[in-house]
């Protein structure tokens, strides 16, 4: 049995606009995708990218969607550092800083952007664990 990968899909306004922040602001991995999607491999999961009328007809809902969703998307880093780096990487992508990085009241350190279309990132160090895929030893 295959694996199940999960896969976080964003409804976009400008899929080209998007691309280029996530592939050339972030510097996320893209996948060969069709011309009307785009796909990031995100180290055990995937990012997708799809016009956002498009996904809410898929979905069979309104496009109109308008303030906070309820929905944080979080990229965990190995340090303070790297999450400084990362948020200061996004705003000169063309993010918007939400929240600058700080000490988190849960022990952590943490900051949030939101992208392109106001998708909501947080950034986060957890000095309790690491969120995230093993490594994998090199043979």
């Amino acid at each position: 049995m295959k694996p199940r990968i999960s896969m976080i899909t964003l409804g976009v306004k400008d899929l080209p606009r998007a691309v280029a922040f996530y592939h050339d602001g972030l510097g996320l991995p893209k996948i060969d995708s069709p011309p009307s999607v785009a796909f990031f491999n995100l180290n055990g999961s995937w990012l997708g990218l799809f016009g956002r009328d498009a996904l809410a007809e898929d979905a069979d809902v309104s496009g109109a969607g308008q303030g906070f969703s309820g929905v944080t998307l979080s990229h965990n880093l190995a340090s303070e550092a790297e999450v400084d780096a990362l948020l200061e990487e996004a705003v000169a992508a063309g993010a918007t800083l939400v929240k600058a990085a700080t000490k988190a009241d849960w022990g952590g350190y943490h900051g949030y952007f939101s992208d392109l279309d106001g998708h909501l990132w947080e950034v986060a160090y957890n000095p309790f664990g690491w969120i995230g895929p093993e490594d994998t030893p090199s043979v």
